[in-house]
């Protein structure tokens, strides 16, 4: 079965999370390649998720 929307934002806000934690490279207004793209990633995946969200109480 394939993962919900949900579980791959939140996969992704802990992959995120786990290497913001560990890379010596990243801040918060310039990231390496992977932070950058795994931001990029969780914000695609959140926005989807919140757009969702609010087309299922709209």
């Amino acid at each position: 079965m394939a993962e919900s929307l949900y579980d791959r934002y939140m996969a992704a806000a802990r992959a995120h999370r786990e290497h913001k934690q560990q890379c010596t490279s990243c801040a918060p207004d310039a990231r390496c390649d992977t932070g950058r793209r795994l931001y990029e990633s969780l914000a695609r995946l959140q926005d989807a998720y919140l757009t969702r969200q609010k087309q299922q109480r709209g």
